[in-house]
């Protein structure tokens, strides 16, 4: 055998982004970053980005990427025009390697959602098309959502006779209430990017010919803010859902302390008499 080609065929069965193989010169996502931003595009566009076992890896590798470089301040994660993402792959069994669906969901689903709702950083869902079953979960479970015009969220578990899984029940309940959100369940509707605005659900809702590039902008004025305030306000507003009046207060103050006195505030009193942008840091 040609020894160049040899080393080749060595590269591409043992090329790795964080642990995960690639797939000779194909991947289930892109990474890609820019100006403080990290967009990660899920790219399994002919099962329209079903979720199976490796872009499950995938995907949470690329996270972990991002969290390892002090240069994202924040993330995007995508999908295609079509679809955010299906959901599940229904067409890959869970049972090898999992002897019960409750071990693949905590295993390899859990992992990134507490990545994203564990991270310093905001995470932007980018959603074009449908985002159904677990894909509307991973979606939710980002800090914030960018939907395109006809995008939609797809409640796809009671009309194939599952539950809800990957957090979907509580982002729903909290965004909708009880009744609206069971209603949703059970009736699996489609929820359409306005009434996830009208919801709260979604923070933007994008008409333009463009979307990738209307979302990078949004993100890119994110990344451009004060990293401190960022991180922390994220914490306080995902604890204030599940704590006391009385706690959130007393968390308030006690970040405020941080904050006050870093140099990032100093440079916004400071860029404000000089009539100028500031320049964050982060410390």
């Amino acid at each position: 055998m040609n020894p160049g080609a040899e080393r080749r065929n060595s590269a591409r069965r043992h090329t790795t982004i964080k642990n995960v193989t690639m797939n000779e010169h194909r991947t289930r996502t892109d990474y890609q970053v820019e100006a403080g931003v990290a967009t990660i595009t899920l790219q399994r566009p002919e099962a329209l980005n079903a979720f199976d076992a490796a872009l499950r890896r995938e995907l949470l590798a690329q996270i972990q990427r991002a969290e390892g470089d002090d240069g994202v301040r924040v993330v995007v994660i995508a999908g295609g025009a079509k679809a955010f993402s299906v959901g599940a792959d229904l067409k890959e069994p869970y049972n090898p390697p999992h002897e019960k669906v409750e071990g693949l969901i905590v295993e390899e689903y859990k992992p990134i959602l507490d990545a994203i709702a564990g991270s310093a950083k905001p995470y932007v869902a980018a959603v074009q098309g449908v985002a159904a079953g677990i894909g509307m979960s991973v979606a939710l479970a980002c800090d914030l959502m960018l939907m395109a015009g006809g995008a939609y969220l797809y409640a796809a578990f009671a009309p194939i006779g599952l539950v809800p899984d990957g957090g979907a029940t509580w982002h729903l309940v909290h965004a909708m209430g009880y009744k609206r959100a069971y209603q949703a369940i059970i009736e699996g509707r489609k929820i359409s990017a306005a009434e996830c605005l009208a919801l709260g659900i979604a923070n933007q809702v994008v008409e333009s010919d463009d979307f990738a590039a209307a979302a990078f902008a949004y993100a890119r004025g994110l990344a451009a803010r004060a990293p401190l305030a960022l991180r922390y306000s994220k914490q306080l507003a995902r604890s204030a859902m599940c704590t006391t009046l009385d706690a959130c207060i007393r968390d308030e103050a006690a970040l405020q302390n941080l904050t006050i006195t870093s140099r990032d505030a100093r440079e916004a009193v400071q860029a404000f008499f000089e009539k100028r942008q500031p320049i964050f840091e982060g410390r």
